[in-house]
């Protein structure tokens, strides 16, 4: 692994974070239903091998049998759905010790978010948990349309980070790392796997104790 040195933190949310995916499963079966889509019971497992991809890849495999045009309309009413479930629950979701993690990270190295969900997701997020003073900036595919590793660079650019890692769940979390030409922290405990990662994570506090050794 090597003692590399770590100026920043960019966190992934969904399967890093937290698991949102009960919750978002049931406002995605009612939006698909009002949407005029197909008869279908959207679950939290399906969820959690679509998320970690943009809204409109989403769409193309959870509705592919839709023209485009109509399975990305649901995927709008979809996000709206979602957003106002997640409004109104309390969303004690969050993995084990993730909030205050976040809060003792932010005093080693500034703290950024960047997925490839909807806009106001991250923010609403930040609400939930109440991390919004500990996170410096944050970006997402559905303010920029942009891949992941795209807007870890835009972030990062924006920022002026010079050696920052970023620490996600999937596969397409560590190929947008490489993309951006960071390293890749791999959290195990999330929702699938990677073929590489420059660290591993076995529960979110023990990105803390990391760090500390890399700053």
């Amino acid at each position: 692994m090597g003692e590399r040195k770590y100026d920043s933190l960019i966190l992934d949310v969904d399967g890093t974070l937290w698991d949102s995916t009960g919750i978002v499963a049931s406002a995605w079966t009612e939006a698909i239903r009002d949407g005029g889509g197909p008869e279908m019971t959207v679950t939290a497992d399906m969820l959690k091998q679509l998320f970690g991809r943009t809204m409109t890849v989403i769409a193309d495999l959870l509705l592919p049998e839709l023209e485009p045009q109509k399975r990305y309309g649901i995927m709008d009413i979809c996000c709206e759905y979602e957003h106002r479930a997640l409004e109104k629950d309390p969303c004690h979701i969050c993995y084990e010790g993730v909030e205050e993690t976040v809060r003792a990270l932010a005093q080693c190295v500034p703290v950024f978010i960047v997925s490839n969900c909807q806009s106001g997701y991250i923010e609403l997020f930040l609400e939930k948990t109440h991390l919004g003073p500990y996170v410096t900036d944050t970006e997402c595919f559905g303010n920029t349309g942009r891949t992941k590793g795209e807007n870890i660079r835009l972030l990062m650019e924006r920022n002026g980070l010079k050696n920052p890692a970023y620490v996600g769940d999937t596969q397409g979390d560590c190929d947008a790392a490489a993309k951006a030409g960071i390293p890749f922290i791999f959290a195990s405990y999330g929702f699938g796997n990677s073929d590489d990662m420059d660290e591993r994570i076995d529960s979110f506090c023990e990105l803390l104790e990391l760090i500390r050794k890399r700053k």
